[in-house]
């Protein structure tokens, strides 16, 4: 696979506060690369530099074959940055945020009109393409910055917090867009500290905490590698006086707990190990009644590795 963004050795210095320190990571081509911890944890400072708006104090950023300390200019052609806060003005129209932006990029005034349509209906806004942004809810906003970002048609993608603030469902339409992002064959680095968001839109992850990146796998590989037991809870009709013992070989240090004709077991591996257990139960001439698996979390994950909730 082909690297897209590589960050070798970074630090940034404000003074003698280290917000990022010493971090290396890689993210490939068409990947979507989250980087996972709280407010504080340097991910805005890291997202700022790999756009090219502000300079490592020492390290190396690499975008596409450019070198972001000499080829700034470059990398900000190549990368769509979109802030925390809303990057629209409210004055204007959603076609006129849009237009303006195109003008920043040296885009045609009819090539921008036409690319501004086309994000209007992709962000779902083309019926408010002509009403000024002051009447638009926060969550138009935001998606209407995505579309800013999106008109140079940028080969990478840089969000930071895109749904900070947001309600949960206005969260979810904004995810669909950002997973329709993938399918037009473009790099996202996103910086969240919604567990949820990085574990459904990531390939990978980095969980940061206090400048540093203490772990980077796919959210799958960290909660089962990192993450806590899952649990897994099995309802059986008609169990017999040994099924404990029979289910104990499946379950982390043989433990099973049983209450009435409730078992449950832990396991790394839940997708692996349950249809051994469903089998086993048969043989004992028991039924299944209920299947419940509660996985460990990237909070969990996160929780173990720093010893604090990204919430905090």
């Amino acid at each position: 696979m082909k690297t897209s963004i590589s960050v070798k050795k970074v630090i940034k210095r404000f003074g003698k506060f280290k917000a990022v320190k010493d971090v290396s990571f890689h993210v490939y081509e068409e990947e979507t690369f989250s980087l996972l911890g709280p407010n504080g944890a340097g991910k805005t400072t890291l997202m700022l530099m790999i756009s090219g708006i502000m300079m490592p104090s020492e390290g190396e950023i690499i975008v596409e074959g450019y070198n972001v300390s000499k080829h700034a200019v470059k990398v900000k052609e190549l990368v769509g940055y979109c802030p925390q806060e809303p990057i629209v003005y409210d004055i204007l129209t959603g076609e006129e945020n849009l237009m303006y932006y195109a003008g920043l990029y040296g885009i045609s005034r009819s090539e921008a009109r036409k690319r501004a349509w086309e994000l209007l209906e992709l962000v779902g806004l083309e019926e408010w393409g002509r009403k000024q942004v002051k009447k638009y809810s926060g969550g138009m906003k935001k998606r209407l910055s995505l579309a800013a970002t999106l008109i140079h048609d940028p080969k990478i993608l840089l969000l930071d917090e895109p749904t900070t603030g947001l309600d949960p469902a206005i969260r979810r339409e904004i995810w669909n867009l950002i997973d329709n992002f993938r399918s037009e064959n473009r790099t996202v680095l996103l910086a969240a500290h919604y567990m949820e968001e990085a574990d459904i839109l990531s390939n990978r992850v980095a969980i940061m905490n206090e400048g540093e990146i203490v772990a980077v796998d796919t959210p799958s590989n960290l909660k089962k590698l990192l993450g806590p037991y899952a649990l897994i809870e099995l309802e059986v009709r008609k169990s017999t006086v040994n099924l404990a013992e029979k289910l104990s070989k499946y379950s982390e240090g043989g433990q099973v707990l049983v209450k009435g004709e409730i078992f449950k077991l832990y396991s790394r591996d839940p997708d692996n190990v349950l249809p051994r257990i469903i089998e086993e139960v048969i043989k004992a001439k028991s039924k299944v009644v209920r299947v419940h698996v509660t996985e460990p979390t990237l909070e969990d994950v996160f929780l173990k590795l720093t010893g604090r909730r990204l919430e905090e």
